[in-house]
């Protein structure tokens, strides 16, 4: 890309019900060369978590065997907690300290007991077979879109939302969870802590020794290889763990290399989409490859012919109505247009760019290396939008570009910026009060900046009542393939999301041949 990125502080929108923005400050690399002086104070704000979280904590004891029927099953009332278990054990309470950091990044704790009684009896088969039955664990429903599974020493476990979407089983469940749970169990956490001490030490040796010499250079370069290395190995074991847990447990031995094919699919997916944060998804931490899947199936087949469960409709039972996406504080993404209920504004962008509604902002890109970012300032309602421009938050504007102008009845103003082989388009609109900005960036040499920016900045308005009570979350839908249903009929049921056909077949594990029969049950993504 040319010109050089810098990164800045910025306030990321985020609203409650009651309109209000709230945000997290975040740094974020982005082609946009922007700095905030005291006159602009970003508006203050946090990911909601939720009110109610999930905690299910099994004890080693405990015993949830497959034939146990989901609506029966219920969490022990005392149950044996990594809080009482491993309160001495130091690494336990590193885990302890990470854990509300992990609920702010992944938006919160996501509470569904249906949901929870179905993930709470996946873990329940695993601690009664694992290596090592005594470990407790604190299994924890992340409220994020991203698909991801990870965790932490002393038995602190997390799965994302949308890992269980993307999931199409209970023995894929099963496979992502007993994989974790090998990180634990072989006490992976301790060995990285003490490998990257070594590490450290190393490189300190090296560079006071050899200095800044190629010598040197080459050592570190090998150090860093030999840390990637040892991380992969940790992957493998605990694959290995994984898949010999699953099977033990009585579910389907190849479920681990289904999910990482399905996790492969997914990565696709999202390369040409553009959806979510990659830097939070499970291939971010984990590697995958054709020869990790391939070495899957080799742990399973040392299994001979067993098939084992996969508790399919347990686990359909347990995600239907699971929520979807974004949630209602952070607006909603429907094709190229953006629209958040809470704030009560919307606008479009070009139907060749890509919305990304993430933690960090709400960003879009497009051809050309165009950018273009929305968030809101908050603004003393006696100062103008041009002398809020002026105010020294733009860097290389043009002050003649300063204009006001009026958006869809809205107070407004615009103005044009050039820094480092960056041009910019600030467009600030004030609506109820409140003051947004619609930022967009593109190299010099790219001649269409002036015309997206007006194109955004004219789409962007208030939602009226009506559109505002018509907005709702999408949901995962269990349905039953009816007689004469296709994949392509029951993909175009689906509503709010891209790329239906593709989504559908992903979402249900189904390759680019795959057909379905009456019967079949499917999920399907819906705001019904």
């Amino acid at each position: 890309m040319a010109g050089r990125r810098r990164g800045y502080a910025h306030s990321a929108l985020r609203g409650a019900s009651d309109g209000t923005i709230r945000s997290t400050r975040r740094k974020l690399i982005l082609p946009v060369i922007f700095h905030r002086t005291d006159d602009s104070r970003p508006v203050a704000n946090s990911r909601r978590l939720l009110a109610l979280g999930l905690a299910t904590l099994l004890a080693g004891c405990q015993s949830f065997p497959n034939s146990v029927e989901q609506q029966n099953f219920q969490p022990s009332d005392r149950p044996i907690t990594v809080d009482t278990v491993e309160r001495n054990d130091r690494l336990a309470e590193l885990a302890r300290a990470q854990h509300p950091r992990i609920l702010a990044t992944y938006g919160g704790e996501y509470s569904d007991p249906k949901l929870e009684r179905m993930v709470a009896k996946v873990v329940g088969s695993l601690t009664t077979v694992s290596s090592n039955p005594t470990q407790t664990y604190r299994i924890t429903i992340l409220n994020s879109p991203n698909v991801n599974a990870f965790a932490l020493p002393g038995g602190y476990l997390y799965v994302t939302r949308g890992l269980l979407a993307l999931a199409n089983d209970s023995a894929e469940l099963a496979a992502v969870i007993a994989h974790e749970m090998g990180h634990v169990t072989a006490n992976h956490g301790l060995q990285r802590q003490q490998k990257e001490a070594e590490e450290i030490l190393a490189t300190k040796v090296v560079t006071d020794v050899l200095g800044e010499s190629p010598t040197a250079k080459v050592a570190l370069i090998r150090g860093k290889l030999r840390l990637a290395q040892f991380s992969r190995n940790q992957e493998l074991e605990a694959d290995a763990i994984g898949v010999k847990t699953v099977a033990l447990a009585g579910y389907d031995p190849t479920a681990a290399a289904r999910f990482l094919q399905s996790m492969a699919d997914y990565s696709n997916f999202r390369s040409i989409s553009g959806a979510t944060d990659p830097s939070l998804d499970f291939l971010a931490s984990h590697p995958n490859a054709p020869q990790r899947i391939e070495l899957a199936r080799m742990h399973a087949r040392q299994f001979g012919a067993q098939k084992g469960a996969t508790d399919r409709d347990s686990f359909l039972a347990g995600v239907d109505g699971l929520l979807f996406g974004d949630t209602p504080e952070e607006g909603y993404v429907r094709d190229n247009t953006f629209m958040h209920p809470g704030l009560g504004v919307t606008f479009t962008v070009p139907s060749n760019f890509v919305i990304d509604n993430s933690a960090a902002a709400v960003t879009a890109t497009g051809p050309g290396e165009m950018a273009i970012r929305f968030d809101g300032v908050s603004l003393d309602k006696n100062v103008t939008l041009t002398d809020y421009i002026r105010s020294g938050w733009v860097t290389g504007l043009d002050p003649a570009s300063v204009r006001t102008d009026t958006i869809n009845g809205n107070e407004a103003a615009i103005a044009s910026a050039r820094a480092e082989g960056w041009q910019f388009d600030i467009t600030i609109v004030r609506v109820g009060g409140q003051v947004y900005r619609l930022l967009t960036a593109a190299p010099l040499a790219n001649t269409n900046i002036n015309v997206v920016a007006r194109s955004v900045g004219a789409s962007f308005r208030a939602l009226n009542g009506q559109e505002k009570a018509a907005l709702k979350p999408l949901k995962v839908r269990v349905i039953a393939v009816r007689p004469g249903d296709t994949v392509g009929s029951l993909s175009a049921r689906m509503s709010g999301v891209d790329r239906k056909l593709d989504l559908f077949r992903m979402l249900n594990s189904l390759s680019p041949v795959a057909s379905v029969s009456a019967g079949d049950k499917v999920k399907i993504i819906t705001d019904q």
